[in-house]
């Protein structure tokens, strides 16, 4: 082996010495003499500031890609969440978070079967996803359970007369699926307390359950309005209607539809209560599916929707056979006359009509649950159609 040195420098030069190992010297190309280091110092720092810069990134990358690894392991991430549309359909059935019973809105029969407004969602989804509005199985939870049994993967969609906050939309792991009933906390008293307004409740011991908005939403509203009250919190909504029922406390305060549920089907005279008349808080009341499901957000949202856009457009469960020879583009799309209808929920095309069909529209389940058709006798105020100065409004099925 040669080693190529370089000609003589100064003395103190500092040099690069290029050498080349060889055995055969026809194999490689002439030997170039060594050059001073300042020669070649600009390429040199140009290639290891590259290589240094290269090699810090491949470590970045290798941390992200460890970190996002270890964050799906743990199901921290939407990828590592199974999609819910595939397991509701390999299953089944949609397992449903409702109440306990609460009249108007979930509540069993004496045969066991569940009604409601929130039961009819639970169905519709079921209808659009499965094309059979029975195959849900209510699962009963109360205020503190609802968002666990969410964030655990127990229930697959929560309808359960439910706030809509931005806590809720953003801190619990949960997202809300659209609005099914505007609602917001009121007072029932007994007649026989005398008074006809909220204000007029300075003092009174007031019933409320625990792990609702209900207790927060007092506290501001009596701060506001100085005025002082003794506040009596159990977690049982049965038991809280069962303190209230034995003179425990004066006032229950809940949801306004609440209320109306207690008054005419847990006490025992419901002439002898009155509903206050005034609301201190928006409660608007709607389904929740979990944070990153998003497949599955919208086939509940869709379902929704699709109830509401019903009503707009005048198809029932009574006339949807016939609606389905409509010219109406609107209906068409609705009913999944028009090819591709379901396509981009990966539902079947004819998912809005089988929850028309199966279930009825919005109104008309309003109406028997809740409505002039129901006990409950609810007007429907802001949860008529946007186009007879109510809220209720679907977003465009187009």
């Amino acid at each position: 082996m040669k080693c190529v040195s370089a000609r003589p420098f100064s003395a103190g030069a500092i040099i690069l010495i290029e050498r080349a190992w060889s055995t055969d010297s026809a194999k490689f190309p002439p030997r170039r003499k060594a050059r001073p280091i300042a020669a070649r110092l600009g390429i040199y720092n140009r290639i290891h500031s590259r290589t240094q810069k290269r090699g810090m990134q491949m470590r970045r990358l290798g941390l992200i890609q460890g970190a996002v690894a270890s964050l799906a392991l743990v199901g921290w991430l939407p990828l590592a969440q199974a999609d819910t549309l595939d397991v509701v359909k390999d299953r089944g059935y949609v397992q449903c978070g409702v109440t306990t019973g609460f009249a108007g809105f979930s509540t069993p029969d004496d045969k066991g079967q569940w009604h409601g407004l929130d039961i009819d969602l639970c169905r519709a989804v079921a209808a659009a996803v499965l094309g059979d509005a029975d195959k849900f199985k209510a699962v009963p939870l109360n205020s503190q359970q609802r968002f666990t049994a969410l964030q655990s993967g127990e229930i697959d969609l929560l309808a359960r007369n439910t706030s809509v906050t931005q806590r809720r939309d953003t801190a619990l792991g949960a997202i809300h699926a659209g609005i099914n009933f505007y609602d917001g906390q009121g007072f029932l008293v007994p007649k026989e307390l005398g008074v006809t307004s909220a204000k007029e409740l300075d003092g009174a011991t007031i019933c409320m359950q625990t792990g609702t908005s209900n207790e927060n939403t007092m506290a501001d509203w009596a701060r506001a309005n100085n005025i002082k009250y003794k506040p009596v919190v159990i977690e049982q909504f049965s038991e809280v209607v069962n303190a209230f029922a034995a003179g425990r406390c004066d006032v229950f305060s809940t949801d306004a539809s609440g209320l109306a549920s207690i008054r005419i089907s847990k006490l025992k005279n419901p002439d002898d209560y009155v509903v206050l008349p005034e609301i201190i808080s928006k409660e608007p009341l709607g389904p929740f599916v979990r944070q990153g499901d998003d497949v599955w957000l919208n086939a509940v949202k869709w379902s929704l929707m699709a109830m509401i856009e019903a009503e707009e457009l005048g198809v029932t469960s009574a006339n949807v056979e016939q609606q389905l020879k409509s010219s109406s583009p609107s209906i068409q799309r609705l009913l999944g006359v028009v090819p591709g209808a379901g396509k981009n929920l990966r539902l079947d095309d004819k998912w809005a009509y089988n929850i028309v069909r199966q279930v009825g529209n919005y109104g008309e389940s309003y109406e028997r649950n809740v409505g002039m058709g129901s006990p409950l006798k609810i007007p429907r105020g802001l949860n008529a159609l946007w186009t007879k100065g109510g809220l209720m409004y679907a977003l465009p099925i187009r």
